[in-house]
């Protein structure tokens, strides 16, 4: 059994440019051979997912348009439900709609997760279900991240139909200021050290004078 995502992505046309272009042996396996749980949310994804605060998101509207966003919010908005759904409350933003009204017509969805710092890369595709606070205001709560002071209008449901870790060529290091906090708690340290031995340097200098 092929994988999902291959299925999916490697359309003919990708295909052929993958023939002209001598990279089809590479990916030849991911026609053929069958690996167990490819495409399910297993452990390694869940924490990956668990980590984010932020993805890119692409729907497509009515007319074919491809439609692509940052979709931000706390650590942690990205639930994993199940194996196979993902899922995140809607905040109020900017109210334009644009990927809920795509869904209308189409329920299409591809997801890229990045973690710069570690140059690691996950991308999902699946369809979505929306579901209104009225529909199921538990499920819309269970999505809430607490204290974020955001208004929820929906939960947008992912039934995760393939996913793939990307390799980390190209990907730019980025450190975020949680990334480098650790180190620059050490360096706050040395410095009251380093002022508090300059202060006593300096009186001893004026005590000797």
């Amino acid at each position: 059994m092929a994988l999902a995502y291959a299925e999916i992505a490697f359309t003919p046309d990708v295909r052929r440019v993958q023939e002209e272009q001598g990279s089809a042996p590479m990916y030849k396996w991911m026609l053929e051979e069958e690996v167990a749980a490819a495409d399910k949310v297993g452990p390694k994804e869940a924490d990956f997912i668990a980590s984010m605060n932020g993805f890119y998101q692409a729907t497509v509207n009515a007319d074919n348009w491809p439609y692509v966003q940052f979709r931000g919010g706390p650590k942690g908005f990205l639930k994993v439900l199940d194996e196979k759904r993902i899922a995140y409350a809607d905040f109020r933003g900017n109210r334009q709609y644009l990927s809920v009204g795509n869904w209308a017509s189409n329920d299409r969805v591809s997801l890229i997760l990045m973690d710069y710092a570690r140059r690691r890369r996950l991308k999902i595709m699946g369809r979505v279900e929306l579901i209104s606070t009225k529909e199921d205001p538990d499920l819309v709560k269970k999505l809430t991240v607490p204290k974020y002071q955001a208004m929820p209008e929906r939960a947008v449901v992912i039934n995760v139909e393939a996913l793939d870790w990307n390799c980390p060529a190209h990907i730019p290091v980025r450190l975020t200021l949680e990334d480098l906090e650790p180190q620059l708690y050490k360096m706050r340290e040395e410095l009251v050290e380093l002022r508090a031995e300059n202060a006593e340097l300096k009186s001893m200098l004026k005590r000797s004078l």
